[in-house]
This record gives C-alpha cells, structure tokens and sequence, in this order.
C-alpha cells in the first residue's frame, strides 16, 4: 500500500508523463473534425488535405525509434520536454497559418513534436515505476489513450460549432497554445533530472535507411486506397523491403562490432518480447480498421450523421479506457494473461458483430453493446500486454522497447487502414443498405479471425516469458 506521499508523487510524476499522450492524442481527432471546415475555408485540394493529414502521420511514424534513442542520449526528460515545446510552438503558428503551404510544413513539424514526446512517455514510466506501480501507470496511460480520443472528438465539435472569436478550425490547434504550456511546466517541475550518461553517437546512417525504409512502405499505404492503388505505390512497397533488411544487418553488424545502433535489435531474439510486439501490432491494426470502416458502413451505407457515427464509438472507447486502470489492481504475474484474454475477447467481439449482421441487426444498442466488449477486449490486451513487455527489458533496453512498440502501433495502424478499409470497398462496389452490410459483415469476420491469431501470439509470449 503506498504512502500518502509516495502517492501524490507517483500522481505527478505520472500525470507529467502522461499529459503529452493526452495533448497528442486529442490533436489528432480535433484535426480530424476540422478537416472538412479547412478544406473549405483554406480552398484546399483533395491532396494538400491528404498532405495536411499524412504529413502529419508520416514524420510521426518516422521519428519514433530516432526519438526513443534521443532520450536515452541526452536524456528522456529533456527530449520530452523539447518535444513539448515543438508541438505547442507549431501548434500556435498552425493557428495563424495564412495558407496551405504553411500548414503542410507545420504538420510535419507538429507530428516531429509528438513524436520527440511520445517515444518518451513508455521511457519514463519504466525508468520511474516498478512492480505495481508501473502495472497502474500502464494502466492509467491507456486509460488517458482513451480518454482524449472521446475528448478530442467532442472538443474538436464543439469549439468549431462556437467558432471562438471568429476563429473557425484555427481554434482547434490554438487550444494546444495553453495546454502545451501547463504540460510543458508540470513537466519540468515533477520530472526527476535527468541521470549523467556517457554521450553515445547517434548512428545517422541507420536513421536514414529506415526512414527511406519506413517512407517506401508508408506513402503509398496512406496515398495508395484514394488513387486506386497505382503501380508506383506497388513498386515504393517492394523497394522497402530490401531497404529494412539493409537497416537490420547495419544494427546487427554494429552490435557486432560493438558500435552504438540505433536500434539493439537483440531483443527481438527473445521469443517472448517478439510474439508480444507481433500481437500488439495485429490488434492495433484492427483497431484501426474498425475506426475506419464503421465511420464509412454508418454514413456512406446506412445514411447515419457524422454525430451518430462518433457516438457509436463512445462504448468502444470508454470501455478501453476503464480496463487498463482495472488491471492495475491484480498481481503483476497476472496482469500479462490479460493480453491473450483480452485478445481472444476482441475476437468475440467482432464474431458477435458479425452474427448480429446476418441476423437483421445493423445498427442501434446491439450494436453498441458489442463494440464496447470490443473495446473491453482490446483494453485489456493492449494493458496486459504492454505490461508484460515491459517487464520482459531491463531498462538499459527502456528506449528500443519504447520505439519499437510506438512505431510497429504506427505503422499497424496504417496497415490496418489500408488493407481492411480496401477490403471493405471492395466489398460495397455500391453505396447500398444491402452492399455495406454485406460488405461490413465480412469485414468483421476477418477482424474476428486477426484477432483470433493475435490471441495466440500473445499466448505464446506469455508462455515463453512463464517458462524462461
């Protein structure tokens, strides 16, 4: 039972980690909100909105693992506080931006920010908690996942339905001005300095294979779905191939030879750590997915509101959000079978989504319902497994697990888009009742079956880890 104090220190601490997750995370789907008010205001085309959004993403995606490997250079607490600073001070000019251009620029540099900050976050929470306490803080980080999401969506409404001051989707990035700042404070007040570590050198080399690497496979995955796929993309995706296994025999070679790679790739040798990240990848990209394809199936197929569409995501959410702080009330040993659990749940889960289909239900509470097991399932695997991998690295490894698991999420996630959300139009050549029905039925069975594969992977860490 932890101390009085040790509580309102572990409150701050956490919270200061935890609050550029939440300042990140609403960004994203406020943006989202505002980007048909942009489109309109901005007379923007069809692809700088594209760049305006992926931009975003991509240098995201990008800096991650380089980001991950700052911190535990220079160290994590000031990397994340500069990642702070970034993502408010671009924030604030993406409010003034007089055109495209500059939002293009500046979203790329938002998403190098959230970036620098973000790869921090898992950092510090297993360099400053232990035990149980790190199970809660995994637990209260997945609930604030959560928690901003429901936030950003209904923030991001209801500060264009205002249009504070006139300022119309300019709010929506000003409003990261005073949160960015609060962050920015609480951080260098309650994050412990940083400890004096021997300056290693970056290998630069390795950042720019993986980036062209991560660039090939992730341009055309998010350009690709809207232009019909064309041969380029194709051949960018190929291309990444060879350019991911140039980057892992640089890493191997420089663990050889005793250098500094950007990336100890060695732990991927532990069966328990790389079923673990596998399986974290495979339910994020449902997640993703279901986002994704349920915004099309309620609007474009049944003829639902924007309003109607978001809402059905609330069960979702919030039942992801309030399992991650549950979990933190069971034995640490315990906490990593929630992840297979957790998984074969979310398996259930789109089963039962798809079963209520074919039996004449497709929209309304039943809906809901199941969505929100879903959500229970992914919290619950996304937790457990979290938990389990973090326990699985000593912190001399806190960094690489940092930037992999954010980054193997990221590029997840766009996968999980890409090729479910294809699927899914494939599926509804025509934007009929019937056709999207249809189409979203099958959908969810082959999210059911990932799922289902995903349980097995994190049943196989789990195992590995227990009999090591």
């Amino acid at each position: 039972m932890m101390s009085t104090g040790r509580r309102v220190h572990f409150g701050l601490l956490l919270a200061s980690l935890l609050g550029g997750t939440f300042m990140g995370n609403v960004d994203i789907a406020i943006v989202n909100i505002a980007m048909p008010l942009i489109r309109v205001t901005m007379h923007a085309t069809g692809s700088e909105l594209v760049l305006i959004a992926s931009g975003y993403t991509l240098v995201y995606a990008l800096m991650l693992i380089p980001s991950a490997r700052f911190g535990e250079m220079v160290g994590y607490r000031r990397i994340f506080l500069w990642g702070i600073g970034v993502f408010t001070i671009s924030s604030l000019v993406l409010s003034l931006a007089p055109n495209v251009i500059v939002m293009v620029v500046m979203r790329a540099v938002q998403g190098a920010g959230a970036a620098l900050m973000a790869a921090q976050v898992l950092t510090g929470i297993q360099l400053n908690f232990e035990g149980r306490e790190r199970t809660r803080a995994i637990g209260w980080y997945t609930a604030v996942l959560s928690g901003s999401a429901v936030i950003g969506q209904v923030l991001g409404g209801v500060l264009i339905a205002v249009n504070l001051f006139g300022t119309q989707w300019r709010s929506v990035f000003l409003i990261n001005v005073p949160i960015g700042f609060v962050v920015l404070l609480a951080g260098a007040r309650y994050l412990p300095a940083d400890t004096g570590r021997p300056m290693q050198p970056l290998d630069v080399r390795g950042v720019v294979v993986l980036s062209i690497s991560l660039t090939l496979l992730l341009f055309p995955l998010m350009l690709g779905p809207d232009d019909g796929w064309p041969t380029w993309g194709w051949v960018s995706m190929a291309a990444s191939i060879p350019t991911l296994i140039l980057f892992v025999s640089r890493q191997l070679r420089l663990r050889r030879q005793g250098g500094f790679p950007l990336l100890n790739l060695q732990i991927l040798t532990q069966p328990s750590i790389s079923w673990g990240i596998s399986s974290q990848g495979l339910t994020r990209s449902t997640y993703a997915a279901i986002l994704f394809v349920l915004a099309l199936y309620l609007q474009q197929g049944l003829g639902k509101s924007p309003l109607y569409s978001g809402l059905a995501l609330v069960s979702w959410v919030a039942a992801f959000g309030v399992v991650g702080p549950l979990l933190g009330r069971i034995r640490t040993r315990d906490v990593a079978w929630a992840g297979p659990a957790g998984a074969m749940l979310l398996a259930v889960s789109f089963a039962g989504i798809g079963i209520i289909l074919n039996n004449g239900i497709d929209s309304g509470p039943l809906l809901m319902i199941m969505l929100g097991f879903g959500g229970l399932g992914l919290g619950a695997a996304f937790s457990g497994m979290l938990n389990h991998l973090s326990h699985s690295v000593g912190k001399d490894n806190a960094a690489d697990m940092s930037g992999l698991l954010n980054t193997v999420s990221q590029v997840s996630a766009v996968l999980g888009v890409a090729v479910f959300g294809t699927a899914y139009l494939g599926f509804v050549p025509t934007a009929t009742h019937q056709a999207a029905v249809h189409g979203f039925t099958i959908i969810n069975f082959i999210l059911s079956a990932t799922a289902l594969v995903a349980a097995l992977m994190a049943f196989f860490s789990v195992r590995f880890k227990t009999h090591a």
